[in-house]
C-alpha cells in the first residue's frame, strides 16, 4: 500500500491498489465501492470488447452502456490479453505492485487462466484475493452459472416476496448482485486490517446465495417464532405481527400513487399516533386493535379504514402529515422522481459525469459521508483508456513500448 503524503484531500484507501477483473455486477459494485472510498481501481479487461457489461442492454452499438456506466465510475482501464504468456506476464507484475487481487468470473476461470489464489499469493503474499461467485465452491452447486435472480431463488428472496397465492417474486433491486459486492467489499476492509499486524494477506470469498441469507435474518426469526417459513405476505411484516404494514392508495391515478404506513410491533405509541391524525382517538380501547397481534388479525379492517383516509390526499401530503406526527409513513418514490429530486441532487446523491462519448449523464453517488474523506465522483473509463498511464507507473513501460504491445494484441 503506497504512502500519500501530499495535503490534497484523499479518500480513506487513498493508496490502496486494486487489480480489478471483475465484470458485470456482482465484483464491479464491489470495486466501484472501493474507488468511492479512495482506493486505485485498475479494471483489467479484455482488448477487444472488455467487460461484458460494455455492451450488454447498450441502446448505441460500439458505445458504453449506461449500466456499465454506473458500475464503473471513478475506476481505471487498461487491456490485457490473458490468453497471450506476454499479457499473464503483465499481470503477474502489476500483481506484485497490488492490494488487493479481485475476480467474479465463472467457476473455474480464473483457475485456467493460472491466477488462482495459491498462484497469486506466491507472487504477492501481502495481496487480498477476494472472488465473488453464485455458489460456494464446496457447495452441490458449486460448478453452476448465477445471476443476481438465481441468487435471489436459492437465498430464499423469491419464496418470501409476493402476495398470498401469488408467484413467487423477485426484489426490484439487486440485493444478489449488488448485496454480494458489499459483502466481498465488508471483508475486503476487514483484510487490509488485519494486514497492519499480520503482514499477510488473505483470501476474501462471497457466494451470493450466502450473501442474499444473510440479507433475510426477519424471516429466520419468523421460522422460529412460526414453526415454518414465513408465508408471501404481500408488503405485510414477515413476522405477521402488527397492523398496518401496507401500501395504501392517495390521491391520483399514478401506478405510484401509494404510502406505506408501518405501526411497529413493539408497541402502541405508533398506532395511536395515527389514530389521532385520522380522527379516529375511539378505537384506542377497541379490544380488536389494543395490541399488534391483535391488530395484524384485524388487519382487513385497518386497511379499509386507513385507505378511505389516504385516498384524500396526495402521497406526499400523506408522508408529510404522518411523519410530523412520529408516525412511520412513506410515499411510494418511483427511479424518475427520485432521479428528479431537487433535494436529492443538492446533497450529492445523485450526480453529474461527463462522459467522453455520452456528454453528461447523471447518477446515483455514493451515500456513505465521511468527514475526512471526499472522493469526487468521475465518469467510468473508456476501454483501455489508462493503458499507457498505468502501465508506466506500474511496470515503467515507455509509450513506445505500450504502442508496440497494442500492435502485437497483447494490449
Amino acid at each position: 500500500m503506497d504512502q500519500v503524503n501530499d495535503n490534497r484531500p484523499h479518500g480513506a484507501l487513498a493508496g490502496v491498489k486494486v487489480i480489478d477483473l471483475t465484470q458485470f455486477e456482482a465484483g464491479t459494485s464491489c470495486t466501484l465501492t472501493l474507488a468511492w472510498l479512495g482506493a486505485d481501481v485498475i479494471k483489467v479487461e479484455e482488448p477487444t470488447q472488455g467487460d461484458q457489461g460494455r455492451r450488454a442492454s447498450t441502446d448505441k452499438p460500439g458505445v458504453d452502456s449506461h449500466y456499465f456506466m454506473l458500475l464503473n465510475a471513478n475506476k481505471r482501464s487498461v487491456t490485457l490479453n490473458l490468453k497471450e504468456e506476454r499479457g499473464r506476464e503483465m499481470l503477474r507484475e502489476m500483481i506484485k505492485k497490488g492490494d488487493v487481487f479481485i475476480e467474479n468470473f465463472a467457476p473455474g476461470v480464473i483457475e485456467r487462466l493460472g491466477f488462482s489464489y495459491d498462484v497469486v499469493k506466491e507472487i504477492n503474499p501481502r495481496i487480498i484475493y477476494a472472488q465473488v461467485k453464485g455458489f460456494a465452491p464446496d457447495s452441490p452447486y458449486g460448478e453452476f452459472p448465477c445471476f443476481d435472480m438465481i441468487a435471489q431463488a436459492v437465498g430464499g428472496v423469491l419464496a418470501s416476496t409476493g402476495e398470498k397465492g401469488g408467484q413467487p417474486l423477485r426484489a426490484g433491486m439487486t440485493i444478489g448482485d449488488t448485496g454480494a459486492g458489499l459483502h466481498t467489499v465488508i471483508g475486503i476492509l476487514a483484510a487490509l486490517y488485519q494486514r497492519q499486524f499480520t503482514g499477510r494477506g488473505q483470501r476474501v470469498a462471497v457466494a451470493m446465495q450466502e450473501a442474499v441469507i444473510n440479507f433475510s435474518r426477519i424471516n429466520y426469526a419468523s421460522l422460529a417464532l412460526w414453526g415454518h417459513s414465513p408465508p408471501r405476505l404481500g408488503n405485510q411484516s414477515a413476522l405477521g405481527t402488527t397492523s398496518p404494514s401496507n401500501v395504501y392508495r392517495c390521491k391520483g391515478d399514478g401506478d405510484n400513487d401509494y404510502c406505506f404506513i408501518y405501526c411497529t410491533r413493539a408497541g402502541n405509541h405508533h398506532w395511536e399516533r395515527l389514530l389521532k391524525v385520522l380522527g379516529r382517538e375511539e378505537l384506542v380501547d377497541d379490544a380488536r386493535f389494543k395490541t399488534p397481534r391483535e391488530r395484524f388479525l384485524n388487519r382487513e379492517e385497518i386497511d379499509k379504514m386507513v385507505s378511505a383516509w389516504t385516498l384524500q390526499y396526495d402521497k406526499r401530503t400523506v408522508m408529510g402529515m404522518l411523519g410530523s406526527a412520529g408516525v412511520p409513513a412513506g410515499a411510494v418514490f418511483d427511479t424518475e422522481e427520485l432521479h428528479n429530486d431537487p433535494d436529492l441532487r443538492k446533497r450529492g446523491v445523485f450526480v453529474t459525469v461527463k462522459h467522453p462519448i455520452r456528454g453528461e449523464f447523471i447518477m446515483p453517488g455514493w451515500p456513505v459521508r465521511m468527514s475526512d474523506s471526499q472522493v469526487p465522483v468521475v465518469t467510468s473509463p473508456l476501454l483501455g483508456q489508462h493503458n499507457e498511464e498505468v502501465f508506466s507507473e506500474l511496470l515503467g513501460y515507455a509509450p513506445e513500448r505500450v504502442a508496440g504491445l497494442k500492435a502485437e494484441k497483447v494490449i
